[in-house]
């Protein structure tokens, strides 16, 4: 699993999502990239990505997160960055994360705030409409590209699990790639980075444990973004077409361009 990460130093969780085995084939290796943003990217970092040949860039963040943290970008990019205008984590800003942060102490109370935040998710207007994109631009014969939001795990993880599941691929193929962010590249790195918006925000009252939930990913909080979406519509398929327009159509689109 940890051949498909790009080690970098100021770009967090970025890593290769396509190459598992879907339905009819295998996903294309090297045209699937996922990551957290690029703000603290350093020239070597640009230059890495500059080689993958990314064609298009979905942020998965609100329009506060781009304000204040704008992603750096190679001198040479000349690749289209989609997205929906508004608010994806909450309608005050900010991070999904850091929205599960708020008022939090224990691990306990962070692990239940994840799975409270993931029911959401997949049903937030600005969200769903850069999904929408998201998916749309897969669908374009437009060349590699890389999904993102603020830290690559929540947004990241729920929109890069919505492919996987509508390309067939395993359900525990699916898992392990959303739970690969716990140890992509410097894991470490990346929870302290996130710990200085989460502690300017909320201060000390929150325990150290509690800080790492936030910032991992686990099992129970994938699940509930899907057991929503089933809740609501019965199945993953009927909320995909309902909610985020991947009719057969799409889908047929998708595994033309994405599946050898």
């Amino acid at each position: 699993m940890q051949d498909r990460v790009l080690p970098l130093s100021g770009i967090h969780n970025f890593r290769d999502y396509g190459g598992y085995q879907a339905r009819g084939g295998k996903l294309r290796a090297g045209r699937l990239w996922r990551s957290g943003h690029h703000f603290g990217a350093t020239v070597e970092d640009l230059d890495a990505v500059h080689t993958l040949g990314i064609a298009k860039v979905i942020d998965l963040r609100g329009d506060s997160e781009r304000a204040e943290y704008p992603c750096l970008r190679h001198e040479e990019f000349a690749g289209q960055v989609v997205f929906h205008p508004g608010e994806t984590a909450n309608e005050r800003g900010g991070s999904a994360h850091g929205e599960a942060a708020e008022g939090i102490r224990t691990v306990d109370e962070a692990r239940l705030s994840m799975v409270k935040l993931y029911a959401r998710l997949p049903f937030r207007p600005v969200l769903v409409g850069t999904f929408r994109l998201y998916l749309q631009t897969l669908a374009e014969d437009a060349g590699p590209s890389l999904l993102h939001c603020f830290a690559g795990k929540d947004r990241t993880g729920v929109g890069a699990a919505v492919v996987h599941r509508l390309m067939g691929v395993h359900a525990d193929d699916v898992m392990a790639d959303y739970l690969l962010t716990n140890t992509a590249g410097n894991s470490e790195a990346r929870i302290a980075a996130a710990a200085v918006s989460v502690r300017a925000s909320f201060g000390p009252e929150m325990d150290d444990d509690a800080l790492r939930m936030i910032m991992s990913v686990q099992p129970e909080f994938l699940e509930s973004a899907f057991a929503e979406m089933e809740r609501e519509h019965g199945t993953f398929e009927a909320y995909a077409e309902a909610v985020l327009g991947a009719d057969a159509a799409l889908v047929r689109r998708l595994e033309e361009r994405l599946v050898v």
